[in-house]
């Protein structure tokens, strides 16, 4: 069976999105606290990396012997790194808080005095809708940014084009790049929807244990991946 460049393009990319921990941590704790809708996660990450890699490609051969472009990729990979600890921090931060805001003491007087603590419960009324969405808003967003700078920080994405030099005419070379760009987006988006699957349906059984590992393994999972590429980006 003879593989079509547009197939190996897609599978390229495939392979190097799911294959990466960064790209995976930084979408993870997004996915996990949108909740609802979570595949756009990862349809805009893969977008913003799309965009990213395009502009350092540009960029790579129009000015490589004016623009250090190894360095703009060092200080990306850098960036990556903080912005993945920020996005697990971030998570840690909206597991506590929520529980800060929704645990209250009360203290009753009758007959013997005590106190006890209870969650309250939200109704999903307009408000809370209209919540959602601008959570949904701008976790889009910053999963639009987390991808374009990873798309910065990949000098390693043209060892995967080079292929594209081996082709026999531009037809092939132009059908894997789009076949990459089609597995980078479609790979991404589909991780973020089994997890948000994954999510939901712990929110569905009323599993808050559960809910909780879930969004706290996230938040953990982006602040080791980030460490871990800021020891690679200064060693």
């Amino acid at each position: 069976m003879i593989i079509t460049p547009l197939i190996a393009g897609t599978l390229a990319s495939m392979l190097h999105v799911i294959s990466g921990p960064d790209h995976l941590a930084a979408v993870t704790p997004l996915v996990i606290e949108t909740k609802r809708k979570g595949w756009k996660i990862g349809l805009f990450w893969g977008f913003g990396h799309l965009l990213g890699m395009l502009l350092i490609g540009v960029l790579f051969l129009l000015f490589q012997d004016f623009i250090p472009i190894e360095t703009i990729s060092a200080y990306s990979e850098q960036m990556v790194a903080f912005v993945l600890i920020g996005v697990g921090l971030w998570a840690f931060y909206k597991i506590f808080n929520e529980d800060k805001n929704h645990n209250h003491p009360h203290i009753h007087t009758e007959k013997d005095a005590y106190i006890h603590i209870h969650k309250h419960e939200h109704n999903h009324n307009e408000a809370h809708q209209h919540s959602h969405k601008k959570v949904i808003k701008q976790n889009v967003i910053s999963s639009f940014g987390i991808g374009f700078l990873h798309g910065l920080a990949g000098v390693a994405h043209f060892l995967l084009l080079l292929p594209v030099l081996g082709f026999e005419n531009q037809i092939e070379g132009v059908q894997y790049i789009i076949g990459f760009a089609i597995g980078t987006v479609l790979a991404m988006t589909t991780y973020a929807l089994m997890l948000g699957k994954l999510t939901n349906f712990s929110k569905t059984q009323h599993n808050e244990t559960f809910f909780r590992g879930i969004r706290f393994a996230g938040g953990l999972f982006a602040i080791v991946i980030g460490f871990y590429w800021l020891y690679l980006s200064f060693s």
